[in-house]
């Protein structure tokens, strides 16, 4: 019987950015969970370029755990009108709590956030509490475009990361379509 229920290793890792790099929405992830578990913990792997629309996890209330594992991304929250409250990039290198960068954040439940990757990929762990339930795990931001509009998501994106006071590392492949 094995004293594990899960392992992640590099093995993993790569097998997750490998799909990551093949995907249209430039980013794969692997579930740990099953839908019926009380903890949602996942492996996320994207590049440079994909578009987390803003959203949050609200009724039920959910607290979301980032953990980098290889790259750089930056998690930024909002208020309910988009302004941004505030912003921490995540890396491996990360130089404590001077407010430049950490290995991982705690979004509050119920908190407006977005994950933009900086590098040109990277690997993060995630966890979130509670079951998951596609009809009520995200509610998108009304004054951010949705996934399906490319076009906007990039542009927007663009202007978020500008306004963070932030720059991706140069990216590989040019953005998707």
């Amino acid at each position: 019987m094995p004293m594990f229920a899960h392992t992640l290793d590099k093995a993993l890792a790569e097998e997750v950015l490998g799909r990551a790099r093949v995907s249209p929405r430039r980013r794969a992830n692997h579930c740990f969970h099953h839908p019926a578990d009380r903890l949602q913990r996942m492996v996320n792997a994207a590049l440079a370029g994909s578009y987390f629309a803003p959203h949050r996890h609200k009724d039920p209330d959910k607290l979301e755990i980032f953990t980098i594992l290889t790259g750089r991304a930056i998690v930024i929250t909002f208020d309910d009108a988009g302004e941004i409250l505030d912003r921490a990039v995540l890396s491996r290198e990360g130089t404590g709590s001077s407010g430049s960068e950490c290995w991982q954040v705690e979004i509050p439940p119920g908190t407006w956030h977005t994950l933009a990757v900086l590098s040109r990929e990277a690997v993060l762990y995630e966890v979130i509490d509670g079951h998951f339930d596609a009809k009520t795990h995200k509610r998108f931001a009304p004054w951010a475009p949705p996934e399906s509009d490319p076009q906007a998501a990039q542009a927007y994106l663009a202007d978020l990361l500008s306004r963070a006071g932030v720059r991706e590392d140069p990216p590989v492949g040019g953005r998707p379509a």
